[in-house]
């Protein structure tokens, strides 16, 4: 059995953390970049240019690309053949804090949703963890502003909504979010499950590759990405052709009488760092 050190993950959760802070993911700035040539509106394409420039400045400069520097969510994934040696969550937890001071990182989170004090060091994160087969860990973190996850929405449709339904209500919050969103956005759809499992599918999907489609669901995806680009909001809420960079759509078995949907928005900043141990 292999074993890894919880003082190996902290150190590599507090160097995700900046990073996803200071850099985009090579594909969503390709996509950035794809949608440039395809943006009609001079504003819009004034949009996208900045926030490129924007990317390019906090990359090479290692400052955050917004003030907004989000909130901590890991995806930590744990072979079977693994044994973690030390508390896992607290190790999670120090290297959030370590990197909120070391990269100058904005405080963003408080200690209870009511009393609303600040905890000073972005702690505690949100973590999901699954166990699966192999001999490795995989450890996804992402920054998620707050502008954009206002914007997300869960619905309880019937089931004889079906496709049509849930094209519907994801237009819906794209709609109800606009400029909010800061656009161009990429938006997770979770389908199916409970009413939980579809909000994680979401956010799941927001944390998945804009180049990796999901078989399944890729037609779905391109149906939807066609239609919200349609509504005309536009990079900033300025109007043109790029409301969203992409669609990830993302799906589980559910119970006969439901049909749970769930969208989380991403603003153009789809800031996620993931690392295999």
């Amino acid at each position: 059995m292999r074993v890894i050190q919880t003082s190996q993950i902290k150190e590599e959760v507090k160097r995700l953390w900046m990073e996803a802070n200071f850099e985009l993911p090579e594909d969503v700035i390709g996509a950035l970049k794809d949608s440039l040539e395809k943006e009609d509106s001079q504003s819009g394409r004034e949009v996208i240019e900045k926030i490129l420039e924007n990317a390019e400045i906090a990359s090479k400069k290692k400052i955050p690309i917004c003030q907004d520097t989000g909130f901590p969510v890991i995806f930590i994934s744990i072979g079977q053949g693994v044994k973690i040696e030390g508390p896992i969550y607290k190790a999670i937890e120090e290297g959030i804090r370590e990197g909120t001071k070391e990269g100058y990182l904005r405080a963003s989170i408080v200690n209870d949703p009511i009393k609303r004090i600040n905890t000073g060091d972005n702690t505690p994160p949100v973590i999901h963890m699954e166990i699966v087969p192999g001999e490795s860990v995989k450890i996804v973190v992402m920054a998620k502003g707050a502008g954009s996850e206002n914007m997300s929405g869960v619905k309880m449709l019937k089931p004889g909504d079906a496709e049509n339904g849930i094209k519907e209500f994801v237009l819906e919050q794209v709609k109800n979010a606009g400029a909010n969103a800061c656009p161009p956005m990429v938006i997770g759809v979770g389908i199916g499950g409970t009413v939980e499992k579809a909000m994680l599918l979401a956010k799941k999907a927001c944390a998945r590759s804009l180049k990796k489609s999901s078989s399944f669901m890729a037609e779905l995806e391109k149906e939807l990405l066609e239609e919200i680009n349609s509504l005309g909001i536009g990079p900033a809420g300025f109007g043109g052709r790029t409301t969203a960079l992409a669609v990830n759509v993302e799906s589980f078995p559910c119970h006969i009488a439901t049909l749970p949907v769930a969208v989380n928005i991403n603003c153009h900043a789809c800031r996620r760092k993931e690392v295999i141990l």
